[in-house]
C-alpha cells in the first residue's frame, strides 16, 4: 500500500482487571492506514477496538510492538490526531462556534521552514468555525449552546470540532451509537460528504455492519479477545455512497458475509 499515514505493527496489549487477573486485550496487532483512506472496525465486544483506537490516538500506550505514523513513532495525544467519541464531550457553557473554535487557540500557522509561526487570529478562528458549522449544516444554530441542541445536533458539533484543528486523522468511536436510526443514516451521509471533500484519514469504529460497509473503503474484523485482525476487507463499492448504496446487491454480499464471521466468532465465545 502507498502513502502509509499509519502503521501498527505487532502490537500487543495486557490490562490488570480486578483482583488481578490479567486481560489480554490485543495478542500481535498488525495495520497498516493510507492516507485519506476511510477506515472502519467491527468485532464482538470486548476483543480490543477501542483499545486500538486510544494507542493510535496516544491516549494509552502498547506493551510492545510499534505504532508510527509517517514515519514516527506515536508517543501522545497530538493535534495531527482528532478523536471524536460516542459521548460528545461539549463545554455546556460555549456555543456552538465557540466549542467548534476550542481547540484552534492550541494551533499555530507553520512558518516556511516547517517551525510553528504565529497563532490564528480571532477573525481567522471564527472564518475556519463558520466553514465546519456549514460543513455539519449548523448554519443559524451558531450561538446555540448544547442544553438546547438535539443529540444528533451536538454530533454535529463534534465532529466540526474535529475538523476544525485540521487534523491529519480522525479517530470516531462509535459517534452516531446513541442516535436513532434516522439521524444515524443522515449523519453517516453527511460524514461521507465531509470526508471527501476534506480528504481527512478516518479510523471509525462500529457495532453497526451496515455502517461500516456504506463508509469504508476497508472493513477491518476483529477477533474476540484477545483481539488479533481476523480479516481485511476490500470495499469495492463506488463513492459517493447513499443509503440507497445499501440495496446493491455487492452491498448485500458485504454485509453477509462480515456479519456471518463475527457472529460465527460470537458463537465460539459462547462455547
Amino acid at each position: 500500500m502507498d502513502n502509509i499515514l499509519i502503521s501498527v505493527k505487532d502490537v500487543h496489549k495486557t490490562f490488570k482487571a480486578e483482583r488481578g487477573a490479567l486481560v489480554n486485550a490485543l495478542d500481535g496487532v498488525d495495520l497498516d492506514i493510507a492516507k485519506n483512506e476511510f477506515v472502519c472496525v467491527v468485532g464482538p465486544s470486548g476483543c480490543g477496538k477501542t483499545t486500538l483506537l486510544n494507542i493510535i490516538a496516544g491516549l494509552e500506550s502498547q506493551d510492545s510492538g510499534s505504532v508510527t505514523m509517517n514515519g514516527e513513532e506515536i508517543i501522545g495525544p497530538g493535534a495531527d490526531r482528532g478523536v471524536i467519541f460516542q459521548q460528545y464531550a461539549l463545554f455546556p457553557w460555549m456555543t456552538v462556534r465557540k466549542n467548534i473554535e476550542y481547540g484552534m487557540k492550541f494551533l499555530r500557522h507553520k512558518n516556511p521552514d516547517g517551525s510553528s509561526g504565529r497563532r490564528y487570529t480571532r477573525k481567522e478562528k471564527r472564518s475556519f468555525a463558520d466553514h465546519y458549522i456549514k460543513m455539519v449544516n449548523l448554519t443559524g444554530f451558531e450561538n446555540s449552546y448544547p442544553k438546547e441542541l438535539s443529540g444528533g445536533m451536538k454530533q454535529r458539533v463534534a465532529i466540526a470540532r474535529g475538523y476544525a484543528v485540521n487534523p491529519e486523522m480522525l479517530l470516531m468511536d462509535e459517534p452516531f451509537g446513541a442516535l436513532d436510526a434516522q439521524t444515524r443514516a443522515q449523519l453517516q451521509e453527511e460524514l461521507l460528504v465531509a470526508w471527501q471533500q476534506e480528504h481527512k484519514t478516518c479510523f471509525f469504529i462500529t457495532h453497526d455492519v451496515d455502517e461500516a460497509v456504506l463508509l469504508a473503503s476497508r472493513v477491518v474484523i476483529m477477533s474476540a479477545r484477545p483481539g488479533k485482525i481476523k480479516d481485511i476487507i476490500e470495499i469495492e463499492l463506488p463513492y459517493p455512497r447513499n443509503q440507497a448504496t445499501k440495496l446493491e446487491p455487492k452491498f448485500i454480499e458485504y454485509r453477509n458475509y462480515i456479519w456471518d464471521t463475527v457472529y460465527k466468532m460470537y458463537l465460539e465465545v459462547r462455547q
